[in-house]
């Protein structure tokens, strides 16, 4: 049990899909424009925190419960599918409040860290290492960081086709990664 360097490559690529950062460069500019500056060291880092501790206190609450990790990682695996789904389609499925403040929140939670992120990182120990799930988080929370650092000028560099086309090439690649997820979890359940 080392660094796969594949493995940190296809969870960095999982995550990265999800979080969808890119995704959400109009949302950060809409704030950034509402509320002013985004403290974008304290947002990187308390997603980070909460992606990893997640990922540590996640199996256990999951045992608490009573929850295999194979169930988890099968409805995971639908909430991934949505996802896609949102971003392929252009639709929300998952509706939230109009947040009010930055940073902290909804910028680290839910944005970055949110439950489709947490529901990915519980699926994603199910097939690979901690070591790698890590490497990849902190990979993720690099760019993050980069992305919320450089977001007016992304967007203006991007457009909006640009982001649309980002997000949906993203969402194939989250659908794809969903059906997989399932299809190697679903045998698990009748076992």
């Amino acid at each position: 049990m080392g660094i796969d360097w594949k493995e940190v490559f296809t969870i960095s690529m999982i995550l990265f899909a999800v979080i969808d950062i890119l995704g959400s460069i109009p949302i950060i500019v809409d704030l950034r424009s509402k509320i002013g500056h985004i403290q974008s060291e304290k947002a990187t880092i308390v997603s980070a925190v909460i992606m990893i501790a997640f990922l540590f206190v996640g199996e256990e609450i999951l045992k608490l419960i009573g929850i295999d990790a194979n169930s988890f990682a099968v409805a995971g695996s639908f909430v991934l599918f949505f996802l896609a789904l949102e971003m392929i389609l252009g639709v929300r499925l998952y509706k939230e409040d109009n947040p009010t403040t930055a940073s902290i929140v909804p910028i680290a939670f839910p944005l970055i860290a949110g439950a489709g992120t947490m529901t990915t990182l519980l699926s994603l120990r199910a097939a690979y290492d901690k070591v790698n799930i890590i490497i990849a988080i902190l990979i993720n929370v690099i760019l993050v960081y980069g992305v919320l650092k450089s977001s007016g000028k992304i967007e203006k560099l991007l457009g909006v086709n640009g982001l649309g086309i980002i997000r949906k090439v993203f969402g194939v690649i989250l659908l794809a990664i969903s059906i997989k997820l399932f299809a190697a979890n679903v045998k698990g359940l009748f076992i």
